[in-house]
């Protein structure tokens, strides 16, 4: 039952990287847009899906809360100004979705609203896994570095990688979902995005092998984790590919390749820990009476219906948006 539990919230997790990822990257490159008509095919290519995609998050945090509590409580503990921030950009884009609409002349405030909530929203996400990577400051199983324990140059650097690697996957997103100057700007902009997430990958390692960090020792420990690098540079060779024959439909799916594989190697060189080096997955589940009263509910139920409904989501509001859509 433990298992299950943890398999489903790899699964969340990876479905709101995923997801919302490409969601929060648009929000991003909507900033660096100009013009009213792309601006409005942009939202357009999110506005029947993007609300959906954020469900995964409540997912992942409805899971730790009754599966893991004590790894819900020390995450509280140690993110709580940094997730504090995150749910404010998630909540002022979702507002500045729709608000943007109802005034001709504030509307400024509400496209800044939307694209500072996005780059707020991912740079967080993006310094959390640094933090969890690098290791949190912990005495006796409990959270001990204070309000500002989570922050750490690494951990910023990590931010910053993945708002450029969310914004690549909005542009593959965009090079598959929109038409004119909107999917030539993005077919553009991928280029440039590829390198620079390939810059902050190769001097992340250079960090990881400075400072010694104990996820290095852990690809050493367990070298089947090369499988992961392998499948991410075919995946940017197909990538690279599309962009030399301006192949509308694989960017997306090669850049979404590329984070399933990073993902992996995460959750891999994690194991067996929630926390690294403090918790394992045994230590921080729940009672088994918990976890059974949760997979009658949410595990058998809940879960399958919500993939479900995504999958007819994404079905039925496939293919491309035309130069004249509306916001929905």
């Amino acid at each position: 039952m433990v298992m299950f539990w943890a398999s489903l919230l790899v699964v969340s997790t990876l479905l709101y990287v995923l997801l919302d990822g490409f969601d929060l990257g648009i929000g991003m490159l909507f900033g660096l847009t100009r013009g009213e008509e792309k601006r409005r095919v942009m939202l357009s290519a999110v506005a029947p899906i993007w609300d959906g995609n954020e469900t995964w998050l409540v997912v992942t945090g409805v899971i730790l809360w009754g599966a893991f509590p004590v790894v819900y409580a020390t995450l509280l503990s140690a993110f709580y100004l940094p997730l504090l921030v995150m749910l404010a950009g998630l909540i002022l884009r979702g507002v500045a979705f729709e608000f943007r609409y109802k005034t001709v002349q504030a509307r400024w405030i509400w496209d800044w609203s939307f694209a500072g909530g996005s780059l707020a929203a991912a740079f967080i996400q993006g310094l959390t896994v640094g933090a969890l990577v690098e290791g949190l400051p912990m005495k006796n199983g409990e959270y001990a570095g204070g309000d500002f324990g989570w922050f750490s140059p690494f951990a910023a650097l990590c931010g910053i990688g993945l708002c450029l690697g969310y914004a690549l996957l909005g542009a593959g997103w965009l090079v598959g979902k929109c038409e004119g100057e909107v999917r030539d700007a993005a077919w553009r902009q991928i280029p440039r995005l590829a390198v620079a997430v390939l810059v902050f990958l190769v001097i992340v390692f250079i960090y990881a092998l400075a400072e010694n960090l104990e996820l290095m020792g852990r690809w050493l420990e367990r070298p089947y984790l090369f499988v992961f690098p392998a499948i991410s540079a075919v995946a940017a060779v197909v990538l690279a590919l599309s962009v030399l024959r301006h192949n509308d439909r694989w960017p997306f799916y090669a850049v979404a390749l590329i984070f399933v594989s990073a993902f992996g190697t995460l959750a891999i060189s994690f194991w067996p820990y929630m926390i690294p080096g403090v918790m394992t997955i045994e230590e921080a589940a729940a009672p088994h009476s918990s976890l059974a009263f949760m997979f009658w509910g949410e595990g058998i139920v809940v879960f399958p219906l919500m993939l479900i409904y995504t999958a007819v989501s994404y079905s039925v509001f496939r293919g491309k948006v035309g130069s004249g859509a509306e916001h929905y």
